[in-house]
């Protein structure tokens, strides 16, 4: 149903918040804290990705926005000031006592209990561990924590995280930092079909403004990214790309698209047209 048509408003809800963008921008591995500053500004996101192993308000490490660590954090307070929801994550966490640790220490220095719940199982393809997921998030929910887990595509995996207590789940499309865009789409597919009133976020993988768009053509509820808009060649820019595209593909979405068909059939009636027979006696 058409949103607006039915006079409500079409806001994104995550937990306690209700948004207007359903565009998750994360902010690492920018230019500089300033590109980074101006392409979230850009985006319109309401909702900013941040990692404390990776952004060091002491200094930084070189992956936080140009290794300004200080400029960064200044700059996500101010944008948190404006109204942006800061999303700490536990990227680098490899068991669930060490994504547990990093996630009290980031409610404890942002004051907030959202968390991105990441538990990676292979340093390959950064895949989530689905025991250690399932371990942190249970204990994670029953310290008051609102979690947001990074997780793979796999259905059982995301009904166990479910059942921990996650309101929200955020599946990837593909390996993070690929671009490869969907590389499951049967899989998606069966997840937004099982899972209809659970808000399922696209985390990972997008590549394109394009595949955005054909993330919300899904009826999927929204698209977390960093390195397609950090590496981009002008992030400000392709930030308002990604915004327009998930708009799009939201609009799309609501709208309803057209069956597709195995035959050709003419948008325009002939049934009592006049035909023009050329040709002679």
């Amino acid at each position: 149903m058409d949103a607006e048509a039915d006079g409500a408003e079409d806001l994104l809800r995550l937990y306690d918040a209700q948004l207007h963008s359903r565009l998750l921008l994360g902010s690492a591995r920018y230019p500089s804290p300033q590109v980074m500053r101006d392409a979230v500004l850009a985006s319109g996101a309401q909702v900013v990705t941040l990692s404390l192993r990776r952004q060091n308000p002491a200094g930084g490490d070189g992956d936080g926005a140009g290794g300004d660590g200080e400029r960064v954090w200044r700059y996500l307070r101010e944008l948190r000031a404006g109204g942006c929801r800061l999303l700490p994550n536990t990227a680098g966490c490899r068991s669930a006592r060490e994504a547990v640790n990093l996630a009290e220490m980031a409610r404890e220095l942002f004051d907030t209990d959202w968390v991105k719940l990441e538990v990676i199982g292979d340093d390959y393809t950064l895949q989530p561990d689905p025991f250690g997921l399932v371990d942190a998030a249970v204990q994670l929910v029953k310290r008051g924590f609102k979690v947001l887990p990074y997780c793979t595509d796999d259905l059982v995996l995301c009904r166990r995280l479910v059942d921990a207590g996650c309101e929200v789940l955020m599946p990837w499309g593909a390996p993070i930092g690929t671009g490869r865009g969907l590389l499951n789409v049967y899989a998606l597919r069966a997840l937004r079909h099982r899972f209809p009133d659970t808000p399922l976020v696209i985390d990972a993988g997008i590549g394109a403004p394009s595949q955005a768009a054909r993330v919300m053509e899904l009826g999927f509820d929204a698209v977390l990214l960093n390195t397609a808009v950090a590496r981009a060649g002008d992030p400000p820019r392709m930030a308002r790309a990604f915004a327009d595209a998930v708009r799009a593909g939201r609009n799309a979405c609501l709208a309803g698209l057209m069956v597709q068909r195995q035959t050709a059939q003419p948008s325009t009636p002939v049934v009592g047209q006049p035909f023009w027979h050329g040709g002679g006696r």
